[in-house]
């Protein structure tokens, strides 16, 4: 998912797609713990979404905000 798409998304939908994210990702790393994975990447991307998903979300309250005053 590139930052442009993120983007377009609105907060509820940003919220239930980290959720889901958070959860694959404990996932990949306990069915990389018992047997090792096809293609390990799959653990850094998984991170690097969570991590542009939060970011974009900690950005909108901060937007909203400076637009009020």
């Amino acid at each position: 998912m590139k930052t442009s798409e993120i983007r377009e998304l609105a907060s509820n939908e940003l919220e239930e797609r980290l959720d889901t994210e958070v959860v694959n990702l404990e996932r990949m790393k306990m069915n990389h713990t018992v047997s090792p994975l096809d293609n390990p990447m799959q653990i850094r991307y998984s991170r690097r979404l969570i991590a542009r998903l939060k970011t974009e979300l900690s950005k909108r309250p901060n937007s909203e905000n400076q637009k009020s005053e």
